[in-house]
C-alpha cells in the first residue's frame, strides 16, 4: 500500500487517509465512502448483473451524488429484485406503485421506468451478444489510448471519452433511457473499463 510520507507534498486529487495511504480525494467522505473507492471503484467487473445494476444506479445518480446512491444502495438492491434483469423486465404498473413509495430509494417516475425498460432491453443485448457483459466490454479503450500519467487536472478533461459516446448512442438506439455520454463513461470508470485511480493513490496499481 502506499502511504504518504511525512514531508511529501499530496498531489492535487488526492488526501491522507486514517491508515496513511493515498486515496481520490472524492471518496474522503466517509469510510464507506473509502471503502467502496478501495475495493470496487475501477477494478474488471464481468458479472451481467452487477453491470447491469451499475447502470440503473448511474441513472438514478443524474444531479445527484454517487456517495448519496451507495447509501441506499441495498433498498435500491431490495426494491428491484437485486436487479435480476428477468425479474425487473417482468415490473408493471403496481411495481412502479410500490417503489414510488419506497422512501429508501430515489422515488423518480422517469428512473424507474427507464430501470424496467433498460432490463426488457438486456435481454435483448443477451440474445444478440451472449451477455451484457460481452456487450460492454465490446467498448474497452484500445491499448494505447488512454493518458500515460492520470493527474486530477487530466481527470478533469475527461468527462466522456469516444467509447462512452459511441456506446451511449448505441444504447439509445437500442431502446435504453438514462445512458448519456457522461453517465456510460462514469459507469466505465466504476466498473474497470478504464482505470481513472489518479497517480499516487494506493489502488492504482491493484485496479
Amino acid at each position: 500500500m502506499t502511504k504518504a510520507k511525512p514531508s511529501q507534498a499530496i498531489p492535487a486529487g488526492l488526501f491522507v487517509g486514517a491508515d496513511q495511504a493515498l486515496r481520490c480525494s472524492w471518496c474522503q467522505a466517509s469510510p464507506a465512502y473509502q471503502h467502496y473507492h478501495d475495493t470496487e471503484w475501477g477494478f474488471a467487473v464481468t458479472d451481467d448483473r452487477r453491470l447491469f445494476e451499475k447502470l440503473c444506479l448511474e441513472g438514478f445518480q443524474a444531479g445527484l451524488s454517487w456517495l448519496t446512491i451507495l447509501n441506499k444502495r441495498e433498498a435500491f438492491r431490495a426494491g428491484f429484485a437485486n436487479f435480476e434483469a428477468e425479474e425487473v423486465a417482468r415490473f408493471n404498473e403496481a411495481d412502479v406503485a410500490r417503489l414510488l413509495a419506497d422512501a429508501g430509494i430515489v422515488r423518480h417516475r422517469g428512473k424507474i421506468e427507464s430501470t424496467i425498460n433498460n432490463a426488457r432491453r438486456v435481454i435483448e443485448l443477451r440474445r444478440e451478444f451472449g451477455s451484457l457483459s460481452a456487450y460492454v466490454w465490446g467498448y474497452q479503450p484500445k491499448p494505447g489510448t488512454r493518458p500515460e500519467r492520470l493527474t486530477l487536472e487530466v481527470l478533469r478533461s475527461m468527462s466522456t471519452s469516444p467509447e462512452s459516446v459511441a456506446m451511449s448512442k448505441d444504447l439509445k438506439k437500442r431502446g435504453w433511457s438514462f445512458v448519456g455520454p457522461t453517465t456510460v463513461y462514469a459507469f466505465m470508470q466504476a466498473m474497470g473499463l478504464v482505470n481513472d485511480h489518479i497517480e499516487g493513490c494506493h489502488v492504482r496499481g491493484r485496479a
